[in-house]
């Protein structure tokens, strides 16, 4: 009888690094980062997808994911119907005993998430449990108007690596308690993926979106529930269309809002204005990273309350009229223009914009090199420990 003996000293254990994605933005960010990691020798990627991309009214954006060549590992679907606050919690029981199943399942050694929505949060609430360590990017970020400022803190105090786009925001992490050694300073990842990404031309813009023509007077509109206030997404809403019917020489893209409670009056009212005025506007459930970012290189300005409008958007050169509470506290960079939610203030400021030469080589704050390099390069080579202590911030 002959016995083989396996060599196994040059042999290493990939460490498995899994990836939650809920949402088609929090993807465009995050796909180049899970590339690399996929490509990296010594990791093996898993992906779960859950909420807004198992979800059809919200474009079933899981096809994106598997379309751009990968594998998703385990399905966490949690919707129920309705976009109110019973609607919101049940959906997050719901993805609980889904994200149970997942880990299960996988056994990842490190958990990457990205922000602060719901769905994340119950992701991270199951890893602990599972005394999976967590690496969060973009923790200590400050926006009162929204219970994603309360999420994202829970989650930075849930996780064990943490990824900031400033360094105040490295400093906010800290000052809750987390051990700087632990904390990396890399710059907003969606910054990285604009420096990284080769965009279209115009032209292959313009035919990607279906013959839209984009010139200095087009802007991309997104607007997302304010969701610490109380019943305020129609009234908000209806305020930005009124204002856009007096300011006619624009031209608008709008991207629909998230998932989060009071999107679905938000979608309606968009679709019905855009009905009304099919000659200078035209929607999208999800524009995707490239098109998106693509996009941005030929239009005047980003209108809403999305993040993209502070992180991304001041790389191209182009203002931000940046709407109402959801972004209160934000860094921004000097572009970016903050506005009541009122109709004569959106249409004074709009104004201002339209007439006002666009702020090309605008510094963006969110800019460091090699964002997703170096997150990588983290991931490998740091020790995580599931048991952390308090880390106290010393004032002299």
């Amino acid at each position: 009888m002959i016995f083989w003996k396996m060599n196994l000293s040059n042999y290493k254990v990939k460490k498995k690094i899994c990836i939650v994605t809920g949402t088609r933005a929090e993807w465009g960010l995050l796909s180049r980062l899970a590339a690399m990691i996929r490509d990296d020798n010594s990791l093996d990627l898993q992906l779960v997808a859950t909420n807004m991309h198992l979800i059809e009214r919200y474009g079933m954006t899981i096809k994106e994911i598997e379309g751009d060549g990968f594998q998703v590992d385990y399905r966490v679907p949690m919707e129920v119907e309705g976009d109110s606050e019973i609607a919101t919690v049940q959906s997050m029981g719901i993805a609980m005993q889904g994200f149970a199943k997942a880990y299960d399942c996988l056994r990842p050694d490190i958990l990457l998430i990205l922000g602060d929505r719901y769905e994340i949060l119950a992701a991270v609430s199951a890893a602990l449990i599972f005394k999976i360590p967590v690496a969060h990017i973009g923790g200590g970020e400050i926006t009162e108007g929204a219970y994603d400022d309360a999420i994202r803190h829970a989650i930075t105090k849930l996780s064990h690596l943490h990824f900031t786009s400033t360094e105040e925001y490295r400093q906010n992490v800290i000052q809750m308690g987390e051990n700087p050694d632990k904390v990396f300073n890399v710059g907003a990842i969606g910054v990285d993926n604009i420096l990284q990404l080769p965009l279209w031309d115009k032209q292959q813009t313009e035919e990607s979106l279906g013959g839209f023509r984009l010139d200095d007077n087009t802007v991309i509109a997104t607007y997302h529930p304010v969701t610490m206030e109380h019943n305020t997404a129609e009234e908000q809403i209806t305020a930005l269309l009124e204002a856009f019917d007096e300011v006619k020489q624009l031209r608008i893209i709008f991207t629909m809002p998230n998932s989060d409670t009071g999107n679905q009056i938000i979608s309606q009212k968009i679709k019905e204005w855009c009905m009304l005025n099919p000659q200078r506007t035209t929607w999208f459930t999800s524009l995707g990273l490239k098109r998106y970012l693509s996009t941005l290189q030929y239009i005047r300005a980003v209108v809403g309350n999305s993040s993209s409008g502070l992180v991304e958007a001041p790389s191209f050169g182009i203002y931000t009229l940046n709407i109402g509470n959801r972004q209160k506290g934000r860094t921004a960079a000097a572009s970016v223009i903050n506005c009541l939610p009122e109709k004569n203030e959106i249409i004074r400021k709009l104004h201002e914009i339209l007439n006002t030469p666009k702020p090309l080589g605008m510094f963006n704050p969110y800019y460091q090199s090699n964002t997703a390099a170096h997150i990588v390069r983290v991931l490998k080579e740091v020790k995580i420990d599931p048991y952390k202590q308090f880390y106290k911030v010393c004032n002299d």
